[in-house]
């Protein structure tokens, strides 16, 4: 895996005049986020619980656009213990849905020299169509390894059996486009499928840890080596999530418990300073968690050129 976060004249890909790859290192472990593209998500979706007026002037301060947001899409590639560990896989391509400018992934790690047969394990913080529909994209399985593991949290299978969408405020088509595209997935994948209860560890150094709310088996990842650390969150953490940890996402299937984890994860990395990565979080992302009275700040991390 090339761990070169600049582009190079004559490389795949690199005719995209936007960053869409950053490395970094865990001790140990190498790291790469990767972009996905972004999701242009309809702006109420990111806090349904609270009144317009309020939540239009928290856009303002924020220099947002007041009615579609584009949410970012990171994924992170993580080699460690000789083993090369996918964590999520981006959104592929719903043609239902015209979200032109995300499913990027295939190309972007074509760009940043990770070969998918070189993948040994792929890591889901939960089944969202944004997260699993890269391993949906025609093709790609053809490239995967037979033996390759897929690890999700055993809830969260459990729930996509018969999803509960009663508590979440979705835009219209969502719903049934996350039904399709998780029955499908669990469909082509369930040979690789490896559940785990509460936590799980992949390689040295690296474990899922279920904390569910965002969905039931919603899981973080959690890397260790030496004396550095990192945190891919997934979804428990957006962008509005510092400074309105109780604001309720449109996508949350359990809204109260969903601000629960939020809050938790985000005193726990200000207490011990490590950097988090997460899906949604503008590219690429790292950034270092400060306490704001009851609020939180998100830090983000100078450049390592």
């Amino acid at each position: 895996m090339s761990l070169d976060n600049t582009s190079q004249p004559g490389r795949p890909g690199s005719e995209e005049l936007v960053p869409s790859r950053y490395a970094l290192r865990v001790g140990d472990i190498d790291v790469m986020v990767v972009s996905d593209g972004v999701l242009p998500i309809p702006a109420p979706v990111m806090a349904h619980n609270v009144d317009p007026a309020i939540r239009a002037a928290w856009l303002e301060d924020m220099f947002l656009p007041p009615e579609i947001l584009e949410w970012p899409l990171n994924v992170i590639v993580v080699r460690s213990g000789g083993r090369t560990i996918l964590v999520d896989a981006g959104l592929g391509m719903d043609p239902d849905l015209h979200l032109p400018q995300a499913g990027r992934l295939g190309q972007r790690l074509e760009a940043a020299g990770i070969d998918l047969a070189s993948v040994t394990d792929v890591v889901l913080t939960h089944m969202h169509m944004d997260h699993i529909g890269g391993l949906l994209v025609e093709g790609v399985k053809d490239q995967l390894r037979p033996d390759l593991r897929i690890h999700v949290a055993a809830a969260e299978l459990k729930f996509w059996e018969s999803p509960d969408f009663s508590r979440a405020s979705m835009p219209q088509g969502f719903p049934d486009a996350l039904r399709r595209t998780a029955k499908r997935f669990v469909n082509e994948y369930h040979n690789q499928l490896r559940p785990f209860e509460d936590e799980y560890e992949v390689a040295p150094g690296v474990v899922v840890r279920r904390t569910g709310g965002h969905t039931p088996g919603h899981s973080v990842v959690r890397l260790a080596s030496g004396g550095d650390r990192l945190t891919f969150a997934g979804d428990a953490v957006f962008q509005v999530g510092f400074d309105r940890p109780d604001w309720h996402n449109g996508f949350e299937h359990d809204p109260e418990e969903a601000a629960r984890v939020r809050v938790s994860l985000l005193r726990e990395l200000a207490a011990t300073r490590e950097p988090l990565v997460a899906t949604h979080l503008s590219f690429p992302s790292v950034c270092h968690v400060a306490v704001d009275g009851d609020a939180f700040r998100c830090i983000p991390a100078v450049w390592d050129y």
